[in-house]
């Protein structure tokens, strides 16, 4: 029997895995790294043990750390979650030694699936269909290009020990391969510490569909499912749902047969997911076996009624597998999506910053996996995940549309998120239809200038004067003194609005963009505005910050900037000229020079954090003066990485 179990992890998963633990009975240990001392997953454990420095490698990969907490704590078994060490053979088999139960597959079965060219092999001598490709034993690039010509284009490059979309290329011919495998093999070497290449035919459009095995120490195994994680934004899954809306009762039979041969091929035990790609044709090829709790767990738990960390800590005391494969069922439909602090209207760039207000919506068929809440702040050092927020209903429709009502009266003000976007997603026509593949953002989103919410009409400018109620005779929303006219200004994203506010008593009369609109205040309280405008009433929810309104009305959300006393902005549209990192990171790759003529929006750097590549662009047309990043070096937010100028000075200065 164990009794205290250690959450080698942070964030939402550290949080769930807690709540289920606490439930049947366990002590809970949290780790944290001197970042997260006030992190939601500290409070909610019994006990907490701080692990070292914000950076990862010094604190959540530090497994001598970890080990040190669980004996200080008397820990006899250790969850890791997923991410950071849940897929490292050598952590597993540290616990191990060191008397702990590890929550996870034997160290051997980690090792295999964590190899892309291994585990295809092992894989093709289990009957698992796989796609056609070369898993040569560290091929140097010759034999790749020569591997390649054989396999034909397009093809996909993957890192052997990757996982996620990194060191990973999609090549339509020959002329671009060199370059993509030079790429690739630098990507994989800094994220996994290992440059071992395959090479795989393309499988152009495919479905990505998963399925969740189980196994037990006794030889027993079972598959719960499928998940479809079609939707997909550069290798990484925005959307996962379960069912699939194109598995067949068939298909999702074979597809299960053929993960449970899998998991048995390995000796697997405990949680597991067998990926595929599914053609046009309902054809399926494994992928890669993630041998760990995967983020989009929930839907499974939605659509079977199991508690799959429950399922884990019971395969880890050594119990059978709570259920036989005819006694699992699936009912209803789920979905969930990634909350992000990103702008997905400039290029998802993650977001830090304080949380000023997190209140997640509350439904029927709603669930919220999150570690974070009001008052937090997000910092650069983890991943800008939020929240899971995921919806079930009787059908894809219910669980679609209460998923889309769930993140319209989700409030997140004080960091930009990827909420409006996701509302989009799923409120899209192809993805309504059960259409998306893994091309579908690409096709659907790139180019889609409103990945941002629309810019607020005048009823949602006389909500947001009705806050802000700047100047206007000093009086609030209920005064009855003479009403006077006051000219505002405000500012929403890139533009300056002029208004002229009006108000009397409780009617407020706006003029906008030679626009006149009149509305009643009926109350406003802390956080809430009712107003009245035609006859309808509309609520907005707020958060002001000096002159600084957030507000959300009608599933939209707003920063407003009262700028009425501020100078006039240069007018010229010009930046600065001095490039700063927007975030901790690391440089890898510089692809300007002194003297070299660059345009606004031009990437100059590509800067590395938080898990993803984001370019750094010139602020303005101009000439390089000083370049002060190189490749591989380690860069702090707001850090001078490049000087441009506007004339021919920085020239002279590099030929100097």
């Amino acid at each position: 029997m164990l009794s205290k179990l250690l959450i080698a992890n942070r964030g939402e998963i550290a949080v769930r895995v807690i709540h289920t633990a606490k439930a049947l009975g366990y002590r809970t240990v949290a780790v944290y790294s001197e970042a997260d001392a006030n992190a939601l997953h500290v409070h909610e454990a019994d006990e907490a043990v701080c692990i070292g420095p914000a950076q990862v490698t010094a604190s959540y990969l530090n497994a001598d750390a970890i080990l040190e907490a669980a004996r200080k704590t008397g820990a006899d078994c250790i969850h890791p979650g997923y991410g950071f060490l849940s897929e490292n053979a050598g952590f597993a088999d540290a616990c191990k030694s060191a008397g702990l139960v590890f929550v996870g597959p034997p160290a051997d079965a980690i090792e295999l699936m964590g190899s892309k060219r291994r585990s295809k092999i092992a894989m093709q001598e289990a009957g698992v269909p796989v796609v056609p490709g070369f898993e040569g034993n560290y091929a140097s690039d010759e034999e790749l290009i020569a591997a390649a010509a054989d396999i034909g284009y397009p093809l996909m490059i993957k890192a052997s020990a990757g996982g996620g979309g990194r060191g990973m290329r999609l090549v339509n011919d020959e002329s671009s391969l060199a370059d993509n495998l030079k790429r690739a093999r630098s990507e994989a070497k800094q994220a996994f510490g290992d440059d071992e290449l395959i090479l795989e035919k393309a499988v152009i459009e495919p479905r990505h569909v998963e399925i969740q095995v189980f196994a037990d120490r006794h030889a027993n195994a079972v598959y719960l499912g499928e998940r479809d994680c079609s939707v997909q934004r550069r290798h990484q899954k925005v959307v996962e749902e379960a069912p699939s809306p194109i598995v067949t009762p068939e298909l999702r039979a074979a597809m299960g047969e053929a993960a449970v041969k899998a998991a048995l091929a390995c000796r697997y035990e405990g949680a597991g997911t067998v990926e595929f790609l599914v053609d046009k044709d309902r054809n399926f090829y494994f992928l890669e076996m993630n041998t760990r709790l995967q983020v989009e767990h929930p839907v499974t738990e939605l659509i079977t009624g199991q508690d799959l960390v429950a399922w884990q800590l019971s395969v880890a005391e050594g119990r059978p597998l709570p259920l036989a494969q005819d006694e699992i069922e699936l009912n209803g439909h789920a979905i969930e999506v990634r909350l992000y602090a990103e702008d997905p209207a400039n290029g998802f760039t993650p977001q830090t910053g304080p949380l000023l207000v997190f209140q997640p919506a509350e439904g029927e068929g709603l669930r919220f996996d999150t570690g974070v809440r009001s008052g937090d702040t997000i910092t650069p050092h983890y991943d800008p995940m939020l929240a899971k927020v995921i919806a079930w209903g009787q059908n894809r429709d219910d669980a679609r549309r209460r998923l889309i009502r769930a993140l319209e009266d989700t409030l997140v003000f004080g960091v930009t998120t990827n909420r409006y976007f996701l509302s989009r997603i799923i409120a899209d026509e192809t993805f309504s239809a059960g259409e998306a593949t893994t091309a579908f953002l690409q096709q659907s989103f790139s180019q889609d200038p409103s990945l941002q919410p629309q810019r607020p009409g005048p009823r949602e400018l006389a909500l947001a004067a009705s806050v802000l109620d700047h100047g206007i005779s000093g009086q609030t929303a209920w005064s009855n003194a003479p009403a006077t006219t006051t000219p505002i200004q405000l500012e929403i994203g890139d533009a300056s609005l002029e208004l002229l506010v009006r108000r009397t008593g409780s009617h407020l009369t706006l003029d906008w963009n030679g626009e006149h609109h009149e509305v009643i205040v009926e109350n406003l309280e802390d956080g809430r505005l009712c107003i009245i405008d035609n006859g309808v009433r509309q609520y907005c929810q707020y958060h002001r910050d000096g002159d600084s309104l957030y507000f959300q009305a009608s599933g939209q959300s707003w920063l407003v900037r009262d700028i009425t006393h501020q100078p006039a902005a240069d007018a010229s549209g010009g930046g600065s000229g001095r490039i700063q990192a927007s975030m901790d990171g690391a440089i890898i790759e510089v692809l300007i020079e002194p003297g070299q003529e660059v345009r606004q929006g031009e990437t100059l750097v590509i800067l590395e954090a938080m898990k993803m590549e984001h370019p750094v662009k010139a602020d303005r047309d101009g000439t390089v003066g000083r370049v002060l990043a190189s490749k591989g070096d380690q860069v702090k937010r707001s850090q001078l990485l490049v000087e441009i100028t506007a004339d021919e000075s920085a020239k002279q200065e590099a030929g100097a």
